[in-house]
C-alpha cells in the first residue's frame, strides 16, 4: 500500500496564537495529513528554506516584522525557490490583490477562513496547480532539448553522409572481389559495422525522447536500444 504523502507547510506568522490555530485546524482535517513548520518572521523562514528542506507550500502573513510578505516572496523568487505562496490577511484588500497577482502569488485568504474547509481546500488546490505547472515546464524543457538534439544530429549526419556512402561503396566493391580469400572475414566485419552505424543514425534522426543511460563515469549516452 502506497504511503500517504504528508503536505509540508511553512507557516510564516508573527502571531503565536494564530499559528497554533492554523496548526490545530489543519491537523484535524481528513483524510489529508499536514505538517507545519512555524516561523514568526521572514528572515527565519528564509533560513529554514536555505537548509534544504522541501516545502509543498508557504502560508505567509502579509504584515510581518521587518520585511513584509511581498518582500519575502520577491526574495524567494530572486533565489529561484519554486514553492507556491499563499498570503494570509486580515481582510480582503483590492490593492493587495493586485500586488499579489503581479508577483505571481498563488492565492490569498482572510484569516477568518482558517477555521473553515476553505483553508485546506485552497492549500490542496494550489499544490495541485503547482504540480501541473512543473509538469508542463518539464515537458517544455524536454521538447526544447529534443529539438536541439535533432538539429545537432541532422548537422552531423549531413557531414558524415558523403564519407559514409563512399566507405560503403568501397567495401561492397572489395567484398565482390574477395569472396574466396581471408580478406572476406574482415570485410564482413566492416560491412556489419557500417550497417550498425546506419541504423544508429536512423534512430537518432527519429529520436522521440532524450532518454540517456550511463556510459563511462559521469558521461551518459542516448539510449537507442528500442
Amino acid at each position: 500500500m502506497e504511503e500517504q504523502h504528508v503536505v509540508q507547510i511553512l507557516l510564516v506568522e508573527d502571531n503565536r496564537d494564530f499559528a497554533k490555530l492554523v496548526d490545530l485546524f489543519l491537523r484535524k482535517h481528513q483524510p489529508e495529513k499536514f505538517e507545519i513548520v512555524w516561523k514568526d518572521n521572514g528572515t527565519d523562514a528564509l533560513a529554514e528554506i536555505a537548509k534544504g528542506r522541501e516545502f509543498d507550500i508557504v502560508l505567509m502573513d502579509y504584515f510581518l516584522p521587518g520585511q513584509n510578505g511581498l518582500e519575502i516572496t520577491r526574495i524567494l523568487q530572486e533565489r529561484r525557490i519554486n514553492v507556491p505562496v499563499v498570503f494570509l490577511t486580515v481582510n480582503k484588500d483590492f490593492d493587495l490583490a493586485v500586488e499579489v497577482m503581479k508577483l505571481g502569488v498563488e492565492d490569498y485568504l482572510v484569516k477568518e477562513e482558517i477555521s473553515t474547509p476553505v483553508l485546506p481546500k485552497t492549500i490542496l488546490n494550489v499544490i495541485e496547480r503547482q504540480k501541473l505547472k512543473n509538469q508542463l515546464t518539464t515537458l517544455e524543457v524536454t521538447q526544447k532539448r529534443l529539438e536541439a538534439i535533432q538539429e545537432i544530429v541532422l548537422n552531423i549526419t549531413n557531414e558524415i553522409r558523403l564519407p559514409l556512402d563512399g566507405m560503403t561503396h568501397i567495401v561492397e566493391e572489395l567484398f565482390r572481389n574477395h569472396q574466396t580469400d581471408n580478406l572476406k572475414t574482415y570485410l564482413t566485419i566492416i560491412k556489419d559495422n557500417l550497417i550498425r552505424i546506419e541504423k544508429k543514425i536512423s534512430k537518432l534522426k527519429d529520436l522521440k525522447g532524450d532518454k540517456t543511460v550511463p556510459y563511462i563515469k559521469d558521461i551518459r549516452m542516448f539510449d537507442l536500444s528500442e
